[in-house]
């Protein structure tokens, strides 16, 4: 049996991109439209991987990735956001919240699946928290840069 992946996306056509691109390759997908659908999924099947929106109607989804944070049992479950949200302060915010990635929309399938097998592959983890660290730094830079243009 492969890889259980939980789909979150209050749009209906983003959840079958999400489903088909992971599906193809291998993972069981389950899907939810909200934030409160997606905490019940998260406690009756117990996902290794949830690909997670934001911006959802009930609760967001960095609203979401804070309870899973708050519970033992689920806080080590990886996170990648899937975001319409391009803001570079929000992404900063997003990536120095934990272990998550960040891709936005529109995405490209294949990305979000190389995505989600690295993150489920020890070995390959450890490089996208590399990664993720210099990305950081870049976009700590960027904003850095894009607060002080507005200032001046």
């Amino acid at each position: 049996m492969g890889h259980r992946i939980l789909a979150v996306d209050d749009e209906p056509s983003i959840v079958r991109l999400v489903s088909a691109a992971l599906t193809a390759r291998g993972y069981e997908v389950s899907v939810a439209h909200n934030g409160e659908e997606a905490l019940d999924m998260v406690r009756s099947e117990h996902p290794d991987l949830i690909v997670l929106d934001i911006m959802m109607p009930k609760m967001d989804g960095r609203e979401v990735q804070r309870r899973l944070q708050s519970d033992a049992k689920t806080k080590d479950i990886p996170v990648i956001f899937l975001s319409a949200i391009g803001d570079l302060d929000s992404q900063l915010d997003t990536l120095e919240e934990g272990d998550v990635e960040y891709l936005t929309k529109p995405f490209d399938p294949k990305e979000l699946g190389e995505y989600v097998d690295a993150m489920l592959d020890p070995a390959k983890r450890s490089e996208l928290a590399r990664h993720r660290s210099q990305q950081i730094g870049k976009l700590r830079k960027m904003v850095e840069i894009m607060h002080r243009s507005h200032d001046v």
